[in-house]
């Protein structure tokens, strides 16, 4: 999937113990940038930060949507804002994933490591 030219929203959903998400964000916008998309918003969502979230830690993460309906709400309402074409997540997604989310956020839904192996 090319992204030359296109808004993106970059997402990343990672553990309160990845103490280097922002570095990872960081890198995840550099490549979207050197492929010649542009980086309109970004969102993290991080489990196991907060009481109430380390205790759901041992729970499953929405196998539909790898983010919590807040979360996705939030990550289409931040693609309604920006007119982005494209929200990209730093984690690997299914094609059930992609499928979902596609129809959540209303514009296609990929994986940076899709996009990385397409490129």
């Amino acid at each position: 999937m090319g992204v030359t030219g296109a808004d993106v929203v970059l997402v990343g959903q990672f553990s309160a113990k990845e103490k280097n998400f922002v570095a990872l964000m960081d890198a995840a916008a550099a490549e979207l940038t050197a492929r010649g998309a542009r980086v309109v918003g970004r969102i993290t969502q991080r489990r196991g930060v907060s009481d109430g979230g380390v205790r759901k830690m041992n729970l499953p993460y929405s196998s539909r949507t790898l983010l919590s309906s807040g979360k996705a709400l939030e990550v289409a309402a931040l693609c309604e804002e920006t007119d982005a074409d494209l929200v990209v997540f730093v984690t690997s997604l299914t094609d059930r994933q992609q499928n979902v989310l596609t129809g959540i956020f209303d514009r296609p839904a990929t994986s940076l490591t899709e996009i990385i192996d397409v490129g």
